[in-house]
């Protein structure tokens, strides 16, 4: 009767501890998940005086199948709720990245293009790689105009350059051989002369067309790569820079920097450091006469000379950028074409 009443009460505390009605555990049909520890309901542990009370106790304490702890229900008491899926306002606002578009990646390039070069809003372009190109630009916006000290620099870069030394040595060394300035002979110091008049013509052409007139004018020196339409409507386009420029805030205007700038130039070189008449002692003829060089026929001459560089020096700078391109990929496909060092 003892162990009868034992059994009803441990009966009775593991209904209590483990959530089960005490038919199914006097049934000895105690389903095991019902007892694993996570699903443990909170209540009070079981007292050794309702233990030894007897089964009277134990009949009139144990409670019916419908006031006890069902298993199912404590485990869904402490499953957790799944997160609620988020508001379309909530994803909306979480997608925080901006996505690129074509006019910012035009920005972005334009930017990239006005840093390149030692001044701002100038390039850093080089003509077959070696002559400076820094006043030309391409496929840019709107830029901000050049002040007058960051023209003066430009062209002093530009004109000062390391590549430009060896380069006036080729052209006074061409001038010697075509007995250019004939009043300075022959010999090392005759070529030292033509040297020196070289640099100066060079120099003041470029200063004056690039610096003083467009300083004084608000002119923009830079020239502005078309890249748009055929051979013919782009090398029209560049010729037609000779006489047509931009001002400062933009507005096209007719280039008096380019058109006085070169007859100044010429007027300057001309009437300056160019010999002036006098002999010349040579095999045939001891008194060799030489007229001077400083007449008005001779600067104009000059003048004519200076705007046909500078127009067949823009149409360069208009189809550079495809030479450029045709060069590389050649290059590319020497390079892509080459075998390596396993091949045969």
């Amino acid at each position: 009767m003892r162990s009868s009443t034992a059994v009803t009460c441990s009966a009775f505390f593991l209904a209590l501890l483990f959530g089960t009605g005490p038919a199914s555990l006097l049934a000895g049909q105690t389903d095991p998940a019902a007892i694993s520890p996570a699903t443990l309901p909170d209540t009070p542990a079981p007292s050794l005086e309702a233990a030894a009370a007897g089964p009277a106790i134990a009949q009139d304490a144990s409670p019916t199948a419908a006031t006890l702890p069902d298993a199912a229900s404590v485990m869904q008491q402490q499953t957790p709720n799944p997160p609620s899926s988020p508001s379309p306002n909530s994803s909306s606002s979480t997608q925080a990245a901006p996505q690129s578009t074509p006019e910012n990646d035009k920005d972005k390039s334009a930017q990239k293009t006005d840093d390149k070069g030692k001044v701002a809003g100038t390039s850093n372009d080089r003509l077959f790689y070696t002559l400076p190109n820094f006043l030309t630009l391409q496929q840019t916006g709107k830029l901000p105009p050049l002040t007058a000290g960051q023209k003066f620099k430009v062209v002093a870069l530009g004109n000062f350059d390391r590549v430009q030394y060896p380069w006036w040595g080729l052209l006074a060394a061409i001038s010697q051989a075509d007995d250019g300035d004939p009043a300075y002979g022959q010999g090392w110091i005759a070529y030292a002369k033509r040297y020196g008049t070289t640099v100066g013509d060079s120099s003041v052409e470029n200063f004056m067309v690039g610096a003083v007139f467009p300083s004084i004018l608000h002119q923009d020196p830079r020239f502005y790569q078309s890249s748009q339409g055929g051979f013919v409507h782009r090398a029209g386009y560049a010729i037609s820079r000779i006489v047509v420029t931009r001002t400062d805030s933009g507005r096209p205007q007719f280039n008096y920097s380019e058109i006085f700038g070169a007859a100044v130039a010429a007027a300057i070189s001309t009437y300056t450091y160019h010999p002036r008449s006098t002999y010349l002692s040579t095999p045939s003829n001891p008194h060799l006469f030489i007229p001077s060089e400083r007449t008005l026929s001779n600067t104009i001459s000059t003048w004519g000379t200076q705007i046909a560089l500078d127009t067949t020096t823009i149409l360069i700078k208009e189809f550079w950028p495809d030479i450029h391109r045709k060069l590389s990929h050649k290059s590319g496909q020497g390079a892509a074409g080459s075998p390596g060092p396993g091949g045969d």
